[in-house]
């Protein structure tokens, strides 16, 4: 059984008033609200587990940032697209408003440093992915965006006075005051636990596909900032519908026995790079066509016994390694060589579309916690994110939930510690574990809610996650989606309920930390799968 961090015993070592606001990830979205916040003159803490920017979705981020800077095009072709995808989800009027800034973030993270591809007169280059309407993906290396961006930010970050980066420290709870507003973390880092208090928190912690056997993101990536805002009393919304991006390497690489796979980018199949099948027919019609339909149509062919490929060979041969050297580099670290070898492709856990629940200025449900980044559902991405809205959001919705923050900052640039505090002495054994899920968990879970999903199998999984979700943090998040994925009886966008096919009317779930112990609701079939598993166990 894994054990707490930290034994029982230990006590906090500081107890410390931050003036200004703590952010707590250091990711793009983290590290552009610091940003934001410290140029709007708002002193700003970031705490992180390791270096800022290491380990992050955003460092391995391959697709670029959407913006409609073409002659062609236009913010409201942008944001149609960008609906289109999301399956009846999307909230028009958030689309709207950050397909506009999209050219601002491009400009904005330019002037933090972040150089783009261009040609020889300068002009942005801007490539096609899928269903987009017009090119307009803009690209840093080829296939390095999320590094070129992550870099840029970082830098920009260490180089501002009004900035204070603390790594090595894993926030493990928020601390709410008499009125349940959220008035600062316990954490704990090199010399133990520590409160922090500060006038305002922002979580910017990433999305989840940690949870799952097989993922694109890094593995610490598991929703760690969703336990945290769920156990403070926040909602979160749609926390079923993950993103299965269809093409990951298939094939043995450093990582991949923990489950961790490369990314293909769809940039590539935006170069005109067919899916096919072992004997060379094409694996499916529109390999441009949503992540969502691409992702069922390469599973299929696999659980029907298939191979399926990226023929990069047919299409971009000897020139793969320089218009994608990162993609190149995976693929000669797994033995092939993708000028001469198709590359194997399946889908994997990619993008969390569900989060906490935030208003158009990042706010949620809690006061004092603002919500930024994959960890927030904005009402952006719908049941199926488009391509390339990821970083673009993570620096539009950073903006937004910097200028709330710094429109309501106290005058005075530090105050006293809230009054009403409950008592956060650090007694490490009241906090929940908060670990990487087991080799089991992310497997029972990729079985029940992976690309395609049924109620028996969810309501399975449910009866087992259950179990000790009270103190274990990834089983909290990893019960509370198959939960929402039960209450979604129909099958629309990422989410494909098979016993459900058709799709209902168009609405979002909810799910809090109530729900973990209202049980009942999921039916007698989950009390007697609970009642099996007890006395198996």
């Amino acid at each position: 059984m894994r054990q707490p961090a930290h034994a029982a015993t230990r006590r906090e070592v500081c107890r410390e008033f931050v003036p200004g606001a703590l952010v707590v990830g250091a990711g793009l979205a983290g590290l552009a609200t610091a940003l934001e916040l410290a140029e709007r003159g708002i002193p700003v803490t970031v705490l992180c587990p390791s270096t800022p920017g290491a380990g992050t979705s955003s460092e391995l981020a391959q697709g670029g940032i959407a913006a409609a800077l073409g002659a062609d095009d236009h913010p409201r072709l942008h944001a149609r697209d960008t609906v289109r995808a999301g399956g009846g989800l999307v909230d028009g009027c958030v689309a709207r408003r950050i397909t506009a800034a999209a050219p601002g973030v491009v400009a904005q993270l330019q002037r933090w440093g972040a150089t783009f591809d261009s040609d020889d007169a300068g002009t942005l280059r801007l490539g096609l992915e899928g269903a987009h309407g017009r090119h307009r993906i803009v690209h840093a290396a080829g296939d390095g965006t999320g590094a070129e961006v992550t870099r840029a930010a970082v830098a920009a970050a260490r180089a501002h006075p009004g900035i204070q980066v603390r790594a090595g420290v894993h926030v493990t709870r928020l601390l709410t005051d008499a009125s349940h507003t959220v008035v600062g973390v316990q954490a704990t880092g090199a010399l133990g636990p520590m409160t922090l208090l500060a006038a305002a928190v922002v979580l910017a912690t990433g999305g989840v596909g940690g949870l799952f056997a097989h993922t694109t993101n890094p593995l610490d990536s598991w929703g760690a900032g969703l336990a945290l805002g769920l156990r403070a009393g926040a909602r979160v919304r749609d926390l079923e519908l993950v993103q299965f991006h269809p093409t990951a390497l298939a094939a043995p690489s450093p990582g991949a026995a923990t489950g961790r796979l490369p990314l293909i980018s769809e940039a590539v199949r935006g170069e005109g790079v067919p899916l096919v099948l072992e004997d060379g027919s094409p694996a499916l019609a529109d390999p441009l066509a949503g992540r969502d339909v691409v992702a069922r149509g390469v599973w299929a062919a696999l659980r029907a016994g298939h191979r399926v490929y990226l023929d990069t060979p047919a299409t971009l041969g000897t020139d793969m390694s320089r218009r994608f050297p990162t993609i190149t580099a995976a693929c000669r670290a797994a033995g092939l060589d993708p000028a001469a070898d198709r590359i194997p492709v399946r889908p994997a856990a990619h993008y969390h579309m569900g989060g906490l629940v935030v208003d158009a200025r990042g706010r949620t449900d809690v006061a004092g916690l603002w919500a930024v980044g994959e960890v927030a559902s904005t009402g952006l991405h719908g049941a199926n994110r488009l391509a390339s809205n990821s970083l673009l959001e993570a620096v539009a919705a950073a903006g937004h939930a910097a200028a709330d923050i710094a429109a309501h900052a106290p005058g005075a640039p530090s105050r006293p510690a809230p009054t009403g505090l409950a008592d956060v002495s650090a007694d490490v054994s009241a906090t929940a574990l908060r670990s990487r899920p087991s080799a089991s968990d992310r497997g029972l879970l990729e079985e029940a809610a992976g690309v395609l999903r049924d109620g028996p199998s969810l309501l399975a999984a449910a009866a087992r996650l259950r179990e000790g979700a009270e103190h274990d943090d990834a089983r909290l998040v990893a019960y509370l989606l198959t939960v929402a994925a039960l209450r979604r009886t129909e099958s629309r966008g990422a989410h494909q309920r098979t016993d459900h096919p058709e799709a209902g009317p168009a609405q979002h779930t909810y799910v809090d930390l109530g729900d973990l112990h209202d049980a009942a609701e999921l039916g007698t079939g989950f009390a007697g799968l609970v009642g099996l598993v007890g006395s198996a166990s």
